[in-house]
C-alpha cells in the first residue's frame, strides 16, 4: 500500500506537461474548507502554487491560505506563551522543593516550545523543501482526470469515499486510499472502468517491518528519477441529505510488488503506467476492461531505489 508520496503539487506543472485545466471552482471551494478543529490538510506546496495570482479566483485563493496562516500562527503563538508560562511556573517550583511533577513539566513545556517555534519558523518559510509536496491519507492533492477529452486538475482527498456510501464508510474501511488490482472489480466496481484519475509522484513511502518487529518507513524512488504516473480511481461523493459537504477523493491502484520492494518486507506497489497510456486510461471503456488491464501489464518497471526515511 502506498502509505505516503510525494506528488506534484503546483498545477502549473500539469497545464506545461499535460494541457491540463484548473478546475478552479472546487479549489476555491478545498481552501474555504477545514475540519471540525479548524485544521486543512494540504501541502504547503500546493499553497504555494497560488502565491502569485493570475485571476480573481485564484487572488480568493490566496486570500484564503493567506487568512489560514494568519490563524495558525496565531494559534502556535499562544501555545508558545501558554508553554513558556508552564515552564517558568516548574522552574520556580524545582527552585524550591525538586519534584518528579516539576521536572515532568519541564520536559514536557521545553518540547512543546521547540514544537511550537518549529512550526512557526515552518509557517513562514517561503522556500520549498521536498517534504512540502508530500501527502498522507486524508491529505488533498491534485489528480487529473479526463471530461468529454479534456484534461482536467481537480483537488481530491487521499482516501476514496464511494459515491453512495455512507460518510461513516472513512472509518469502517479506513484503508480506501489504496485500491487493490485484484478487488477492482469487486470493491470497486463503482469506479473501475467508470471515473479514472493520475497523480504524478516523485517518491513514496511505504510501512515495513523492521528488526524486532518494529515498523520502519521506507522511501522508493525510480533510479532513473523519472515521474511516475500512478494510476488511481475517484469518485465525486455527494451527501443525499445535504448534510455534509461534497468531497471529492480518490484511491492510488497497487499490483503485486516489484522485485526490490518485496526484498524489503512490502507486499505491494502502485501501478505507474507508461505515458503513452494516460489518455487510455482517463477515458475508460467500461465495456473493455480487457484493455485496462492491458495498460497495468504494460506498466513502467523502474528500479525503485530505496533507503530509510528520516
Amino acid at each position: 500500500m502506498c502509505y505516503s508520496a510525494e506528488v506534484w503539487a503546483d498545477y502549473r506543472r500539469f497545464e506545461r506537461e499535460f494541457g491540463s485545466v484548473l478546475s478552479i471552482r472546487d479549489f476555491v471551494h478545498l481552501f474555504g474548507r477545514k475540519d471540525k478543529e479548524g485544521k486543512w490538510y494540504i501541502p504547503k506546496a500546493l499553497e504555494a502554487a497560488f502565491a502569485h495570482p493570475r485571476s480573481p479566483e485564484e487572488q480568493r485563493i490566496k486570500e484564503l491560505i493567506d487568512a489560514h496562516n494568519v490563524e495558525e500562527a496565531r494559534r502556535f503563538e499562544q501555545e508558545l506563551f501558554s508553554q513558556k508560562t508552564r515552564l517558568n511556573e516548574a522552574e520556580r517550583k524545582l527552585q524550591v522543593k525538586e519534584t518528579k511533577a516539576a521536572q515532568e513539566s519541564v520536559r514536557i513545556a521545553t518540547n512543546k516550545i521547540e514544537k511550537a517555534k518549529l512550526n512557526l519558523d515552518d509557517l513562514r518559510r517561503t522556500e520549498l523543501k521536498p517534504r512540502d509536496s508530500r501527502i498522507f491519507p486524508g491529505w488533498y492533492a491534485p489528480v487529473m482526470v479526463s471530461e468529454q477529452g479534456q484534461r482536467i486538475l481537480l483537488p481530491m482527498r487521499y482516501g476514496c469515499r464511494p459515491a453512495g456510501k455512507p460518510a461513516w464508510y472513512d472509518t469502517k474501511f479506513p484503508g480506501t486510499y489504496n485500491a487493490r488490482r485484484d478487488n477492482l472489480e469487486g470493491f470497486w466496481k463503482g469506479q473501475f472502468g467508470h471515473t479514472h484519475g493520475l497523480m504524478v509522484c516523485t517518491t513514496f513511502y511505504e510501512n515495513v517491518e523492521g528488526p524486532g518487529g518494529k515498523n520502519q518507513v521506507v522511501q522508493f524512488k525510480p533510479r532513473t528519477g523519472e515521474p511516475m504516473f500512478i494510476a488511481c480511481l475517484w469518485s465525486n461523493w455527494t451527501d443525499p441529505k445535504g448534510e455534509e459537504p461534497d468531497l471529492l477523493s480518490f484511491a492510488a491502484i497497487t499490483d503485486e510488488p516489484e522485485p526490490e520492494v518485496a526484498e524489503t518486507g512490502h507486499d505491494r506497489t502502485i501501478i505507474n503506467i507508461k505515458p503513452e497510456h494516460i489518455d487510455a486510461w482517463l477515458n475508460p471503456d467500461p465495456k473493455n476492461i480487457a484493455a485496462l488491464h492491458a495498460i497495468f501489464d504494460d506498466k513502467r518497471h523502474p528500479y525503485y531505489e530505496h533507503r530509510l526515511a528520516a
